[in-house]
């Protein structure tokens, strides 16, 4: 049976990557499933994982990926919130993918199914590049607007650095900036429902969005909290660096 083939080869993968997390993909040829391993990228391989792109379009050539696989060194099978994430966010692109963990020196295998529905707006768990405060924009626009807005790599801590994630970008998704950081111009402001406020959060970057919903409420998802609605106002004011507003919306 092509599934003790697949798992003793997953499970001897895991053990050679130990203390790091191995990756690998479940492909279906046309005659039978097998596994394929694949090098980890990720800047902390002994806590995560990325295919390396090479490998990734290796795997798509010879077939179907139906499964994704990787190990948790001296941790339980269980999947993380993390692994979660990635699951959902990859399935659209491999429906057909599901996800297995392989525990080691525990050596428990676990399958799980991606979760394909998007988390509800308000109480959502923070994964940042997945379930963070552009996302929450995104899946706001999507589900409330019936707006599509493009998605853009970014790397935890981003605005550490030198990159303007936000400022950069709101253009060419589609906004017009409408307001700026000035107390008396955002205090005679007159927000609309689908107002993307820009903020600065403890940072030299303009770093954090939140989406106004009318009622002087906005939602927004910040680092490491859940998601929420709340007053916009005060603290949120203070911080706030710029408004920005969809061109359907100002077009009606």
């Amino acid at each position: 049976m092509w599934q003790e083939a697949f798992k003793q080869n997953f499970i001897e993968h895991a053990k050679s990557q130990y203390p790091n997390e191995c990756c690998g993909l479940l492909i279906d040829d046309g005659k039978k499933p097998f596994y394929m391993p694949c090098r980890n990228t990720a800047e902390k391989p002994d806590f995560d994982f990325s295919i390396h792109p090479a490998d990734l379009a290796t795997c798509e050539s010879l077939g179907e990926i139906i499964g994704i696989c990787h190990s948790h060194p001296d941790s339980t099978s269980r999947p993380s919130l993390t692994d979660q994430a990635k699951a959902y966010s990859l399935s659209t692109e491999y429906p057909k993918a599901d996800w297995y963990i392989f525990s080691w020196p525990e050596g428990d295998l676990h399958k799980f199914i991606p979760q394909t529905e998007s988390p509800p707006l308000i109480g959502r768990q923070f994964v940042h590049g997945v379930w963070d405060c552009y996302t929450m924009v995104r899946d706001y626009y999507k589900q409330e607007l019936g707006i599509e807005i493009p998605d853009y790599q970014r790397a935890d801590c981003w605005w550490e650095g030198d990159q303007e994630l936000y400022l950069d970008n709101f253009e060419s998704a589609g906004f017009t900036q409408v307001c700026g950081s000035a107390p008396e111009d955002l205090k005679n402001f007159d927000f609309k429902i689908g107002d993307v406020v820009l903020m600065q959060i403890r940072s030299k970057r303009v770093n954090h969005a939140a989406v106004y919903v009318g009622d002087g409420y906005m939602i927004h998802h910040l680092y490491g909290r859940l998601s929420t609605k709340e007053v916009l106002g005060g603290y949120w004011l203070r911080s706030t660096r710029a408004v920005v507003r969809h061109g359907k919306i100002i077009r009606g």
